[in-house]
């Protein structure tokens, strides 16, 4: 059986001496190949448009023009490409500008080897991640946002439903929405059967596509 190609990573990261070491990190695990390295938004562009990619790990506080900005052009220009943010932010303004930036994960920078390669292969192969702590800020923001929105678009959704489906269209996995709003993944997973059934859609696929086409998950 052929071993599938290493998932290529871009790194943006300003401070060399970090940027060495999550490089060391990510080279232990035979999944990644780091190609490419930038130290700010433009290079982290460029770099892009010449040196395909599938991932990249970003920090926020770049020189010049943010990390978020960067992110927001990256997935403009390279849709495909799944982002990571790794930061020293834990504020919410952050945290929101990544997930509308188009980030699928965010990571704080005390992150241990194995949460950063574990974070690096559920982003690859299509989920979100967060640190735990940004995990439940999350929640707790999403559930205040599109509030009135879920309820015009899904009257017959209850408000824990909506809360639900609109952590599901950011992406959430059933286990992350759990944490995040202190619930049993089972308890989580026999919501998201009533709300396909209340929706009459067939998977989590075409729920998060109702919900996203109605304003949520933004």
């Amino acid at each position: 059986m052929n071993t599938p190609p290493p998932w290529r990573v871009l790194l943006v990261e300003d401070h060399p001496i970090f940027r060495d070491g999550l490089a060391a990190t990510i080279s232990l695990d035979t999944g990644f190949e780091v190609v490419a390295q930038a130290a700010t938004a433009d290079e982290a562009l460029a770099s892009a448009r010449t040196t395909p990619c599938d991932l990249a790990v970003m920090d926020l506080g770049l020189p010049g023009r943010s990390g978020i900005d960067a992110t927001r052009d990256l997935r403009r220009e390279h849709p495909e490409v799944k982002v990571l943010v790794m930061t020293m932010s834990e504020d919410d303004d952050s945290l929101l500008a990544a997930m509308r930036a188009g980030a699928r994960g965010y990571l704080l920078k005390g992150a241990g080897r194995e949460e950063i390669l574990r974070a690096l292969h559920t982003i690859a192969t299509g989920g979100a991640v967060f640190s735990p702590h940004m995990a439940d800020r999350l929640g707790m923001l999403l559930a205040s946002f599109n509030t009135t929105a879920a309820k015009e678009a899904f009257p017959t959704l209850t408000p824990r439903e909506r809360e639900i489906l609109n952590l599901l269209a950011t992406g959430l996995t059933y286990r992350q929405i759990a944490g995040s709003l202190y619930l049993s993944e089972k308890t989580v997973r026999n919501h998201v059967g009533s709300i396909f059934s209340k929706l009459q859609v067939r998977d989590r696929a075409e729920a998060i596509l109702r919900a996203r086409d109605a304003g949520l998950g933004a």
